[in-house]
């Protein structure tokens, strides 16, 4: 093998281990979540395609939760890789199965390394807003 084969297979290597130390394969997935009664029935109040609600779901979203889960929702943010649990992905079945009520909770009651965002995002507005935009992402 020539030097200049040897040099790019080495590279490649060391790229590959590079990135696959931080890939979500070494985060585990988080349990299942025990939500209360009152979420699980919750309804939206707001509509799903209100443009105005979604720009400010969108800010709100860029603010306060892009860091970990991306710019389209799918766990991966640059704050992420530094997570013990995968923050999930928004586009997955598994998170489309989820009602409104369940997606509110979860996003801002929050659980182990999911913070607690009932302080940072006050009015129940912004909040069904951040619940919209999320399941209007798309790739």
């Amino acid at each position: 093998m020539t030097q200049h084969k040897i040099g790019t297979l080495f590279i490649a290597v060391l790229a590959f281990a590079v990135l696959s130390a931080f890939t979500p394969q070494d985060q585990k997935k988080g349990g299942a979540w025990n939500i209360p009664a009152n979420y699980k029935s919750m309804k939206n109040p707001t509509k799903a395609n209100d443009a105005e609600l979604l720009k400010i779901g969108k800010g709100l979203y860029a603010k306060h939760c892009k860091a970990c889960h991306g710019n389209n929702g799918q766990g991966d943010g640059p704050k992420a890789k530094q997570l013990k649990t995968f923050p999930g992905d928004f586009l997955s079945a598994e998170f489309k199965a989820y009602g409104d009520g369940e997606l509110f909770y979860m996003s801002f009651v929050g659980r182990d390394e999911m913070p607690n965002f009932e302080k940072k995002i006050t009015t129940d507005e912004d909040r069904w807003a951040i619940v919209n935009y999320m399941r209007s992402m798309k790739k």
